[in-house]
């Protein structure tokens, strides 16, 4: 939830500049991922930092799978550790986002790690 439009903006384009010389995909908050799958470069992919487990349906706010790829997303950022905090998201549920990604032709990258709390503490390493 970071970022303004004209910040997204530029760094996509000044990402642009180099994208030959390695392989990026940059994925913006959703309200700006028309504005940068306008102005990216094609070497450039563009990757969503979530999507539902749902195809669709009464779930506002929710953004499918099949809404990312017709925008132009090959990449879904998926099991931020906030979300696994704050929302209570289980790997069961990343799960079955990152099935419902595949399904959609998307790449699903699975986030592993710690709570920056937990980070901050050392206690990333113990295990339960």
């Amino acid at each position: 939830m970071n970022g303004t439009l004209a910040e997204a903006k530029a760094l996509v384009l000044a990402l642009g500049q180099g994208s030959d010389k390695a392989d990026i995909c940059v994925c913006p908050p959703f309200i700006h991922l028309g504005m940068v799958a306008a102005h990216k470069s094609s070497s450039i992919s563009l990757g969503a930092q979530e999507c539902s487990s749902r195809d669709n349906g009464a779930f506002t706010g929710d953004i499918s799978a099949a809404m990312l790829k017709d925008i132009g997303c090959s990449h879904v950022i998926l099991g931020h550790s906030e979300r696994r905090q704050h929302h209570k998201e289980s790997s069961a549920n990343v799960a079955d986002k990152a099935k419902k990604a595949h399904e959609n032709g998307l790449i699903a990258i699975i986030c592993v790690g710690e709570t920056e709390s937990e980070r901050v503490s050392g206690s990333q390493n113990i295990i339960v």
